[in-house]
């Protein structure tokens, strides 16, 4: 008789699962694999009732704290720059209104230049253009020196960019002022508002006004004020291009 070779095929399983040996009979055998369902047909059904419940309450409880807390670190550090603000003394000559800003943290400089924005004349850039070029030209430097350099280029830059777009935004307020009493006063708002948008009188600083007078209204508990001046703002955002 001819001998019959039989040729067994190897398998490669991914790696890392546990397989165990299952027998049935004596006349059968089944592989199974305990961690390996790459159709994710064995996924335990998701849980119901009671345990559900309480798992989302537990949940919410999580999200509530985390939310009360990163409130709670906005208002200290709300309350932190208004008592470094009330804590800053205003200096009188141009020299120290320079260290002044030097000294000041970054992200207060916008709220100082509109505080202080009459005192950012030609007078205090001259004297800062000033300073520059002396330490600039300087024969010899030192590392103090040129570190004061760095600094007195940063300040007028950022202060030359803060004054230019807080005049620009002073200018654009003003112009929202005209606009919303050319809205308050007309008898047909449709009409006004289109006539603003050729204009081209609608923009941020008029959402930014209506902001203001909605929050006036409404710590003023002026609900019917507050109320008309949502009502126009929806108006105004259906023709503003943001």
């Amino acid at each position: 008789m001819a001998a019959v070779s039989i040729g067994i095929a190897s398998t490669s399983f991914p790696p890392q699962t546990n397989w165990t040996l299952t027998t049935r009979s004596p006349s059968s055998s089944k592989i199974s694999c305990v961690h390996w369902d790459p159709e994710g047909l064995y996924k335990k059904p998701p849980q119901t009732g009671h345990i559900a419940r309480l798992e989302f309450k537990r949940r919410l409880e999580k999200d509530a704290e985390a939310r009360e807390a990163f409130e709670r670190q906005i208002q200290e550090e709300k309350e932190r720059r208004r008592a470094l603000r009330d804590s800053r003394v205003v200096p009188d000559t141009v020299a120290e209104l320079i260290e002044y800003f030097l000294d000041t943290e970054a992200q207060e400089i916008e709220f100082e230049i509109a505080r202080l924005r009459p005192r950012l004349s030609e007078e205090f850039f001259s004297q800062l253009r000033l300073e520059i070029g002396q330490l600039r030209f300087a024969m010899s430097k030192t590392q103090e020196m040129e570190d004061r350099l760095i600094e007195l280029e940063a300040l007028q830059t950022a202060l030359l960019d803060g004054t230019e777009g807080y005049d620009k935004m002073q200018t654009n307020l003003i112009k929202a002022k005209e606009s919303l009493n050319k809205i308050l006063t007309s008898k047909d708002i449709k009409a006004t508002l289109l006539d603003l948008v050729e204009q081209n009188e609608l923009n941020r600083a008029l959402l930014t006004l209506l902001d203001e007078n909605i929050a006036t209204a409404q710590q003023s508990n002026q609900k019917q004020a507050a109320e008309f001046m949502e009502k126009l703002r929806m108006a105004v955002l259906k023709y503003i291009t943001v």
